[in-house]
């Protein structure tokens, strides 16, 4: 299979997936079916090394895909996007930890929990963890999974901020997922008591943000000199997005179809119809900002070149843009839908939930990520981590 028989492969499941959406929200996780297409279209194997059946394809394949799927789907696209992006990181663990993950089956799939909700301390060959890690999506679908940890170094050292892989086999999941948006998610706790890590499945944090990773010694594609922060705030941001062209699209259809007391039909309503056209130009120039910061990235680093600390802070600057543009047009035009929309069996108003579900993710934080950029562009020290 191709790369772009991959993104056709999608376009093509994007209907199926749209109608097992209220099922997704119903059950409080994806559809197995869902799961079972997404494996087969190779769509979450799109940032994975070749070495492990993967495609090592330009991003903006991916971030294509995820767009598509969340429009469909609110939950699914979310999923798509968290636990899509995980195999680029998973290049960067270890050879000995992506034998393990995908030496049987290319098509495993790794949720995480990123907050840092459990300490590390070191034992002969490897570590000790203990900790309770809040939304991790998809996590029933998943055999692995990436925690944000905090290694206490002892020695008056202070604590370092790490990752950790853990396999099913050693953690519960308890279900906690009773929400308002982003239902289908499953994003459910995960548990760990007196567990014993083995070194490689631990990786510093400020070595894999400074491309220092021991994945890289094998893993050489330019993908994988990426940005970390970029990678996975996209993920999020282009989940939401995505589920914002749904709304449009959802919402044009709707639009044709409606009649309006004060008006007759909705499209003699010419501030609807304007709206419809503000709101298709705002998130239409989200999705350009994430595809250009995303694509110029990855041109730079085939070309062998440096990703500037400017490039990397304006690619934040988008993204934490993307999501509170994408949401600001969504909310203006489901503001003027008229109560139709409100019916539970009306699917604008499922993605409307899932996208300000979305947006309360903490790599959505605004305020410090646009600070950050005007402290970069005039030439000091950022105060955002995630660039």
């Amino acid at each position: 299979m191709s790369e772009t028989a991959v993104l056709d492969r999608v376009r093509e499941l994007a209907p199926l997936i749209r109608e097992r959406a209220a099922t997704a929200e119903k059950d409080r996780r994806l559809p197995d079916q869902s799961v079972k297409e997404l494996k087969e279209s190779g769509l979450m194997r799109l940032l994975q090394p070749k070495r492990y059946g993967g495609f090592e394809s330009d991003p903006r394949l991916f971030y294509e895909a995820l767009l598509t799927v969340a429009a469909a789907c609110g939950s699914t696209g979310w999923v798509t996007g968290v636990v899509g992006v995980h195999p680029w990181q998973i290049a960067l663990f270890p050879d000995q930890v992506q034998r393990e993950v995908w030496g049987e089956d290319p098509d495993t799939w790794v949720s995480s929990s990123y907050m840092p909700g459990g300490r590390m301390t070191p034992t002969e060959g490897g570590y000790t963890l203990n900790g309770r890690w809040s939304f991790s999506s998809g996590c029933d679908h998943c055999q692995w999974v990436i925690l944000g940890v905090i290694l206490d170094r002892g020695d008056g050292a202070p604590p370092a901020m790490w990752n950790v892989l853990i396999p099913r086999t050693d953690y519960r999941i308890e279900d906690v997922w009773q929400v308002m948006g982003l239902s289908g998610t499953g994003s459910n706790d995960v548990i760990v008591e007196d567990l014993f890590v083995p070194e490689h499945r631990a990786i510093d944090l400020v070595k894999m943000f400074a491309w220092e990773s021991p994945g890289l010694a094998v893993n050489t594609s330019p993908l994988y000199r990426l940005p970390f922060a970029t990678m996975f705030s996209n993920a999020i941001t282009g989940a939401i997005i995505g589920m914002a062209e749904g709304i449009l699209a959802e919402n044009l259809e709707y639009t044709k179809a409606r009649v309006s007391k004060s008006w007759g039909k909705a499209t003699e309503d010419p501030y609807t119809v304007s709206a419809l056209g503000a709101a298709a130009s705002e998130v239409d120039a989200c999705r350009t900002h994430l595809m250009r910061n995303i694509g110029e990235m990855y041109e730079t680093a085939l070309a062998g070149g440096e990703i500037t600390l400017d490039v990397r802070s304006r690619a934040r600057r988008d993204q934490v843009q993307g999501t509170a543009r994408a949401i600001a047009a969504i909310d203006d035009i489901f503001d003027r839908s008229g109560a139709g929309t409100i019916m539970l069996s009306n699917p604008i108003q499922r993605l409307w939930r899932d996208a300000h579900a979305g947006r309360h993710h903490t790599v959505n934080s605004i305020d410090r990520s646009l600070h950050s950029y005007g402290m970069t562009v005039m030439g000091f020290n950022p105060t955002d981590v995630m660039i």
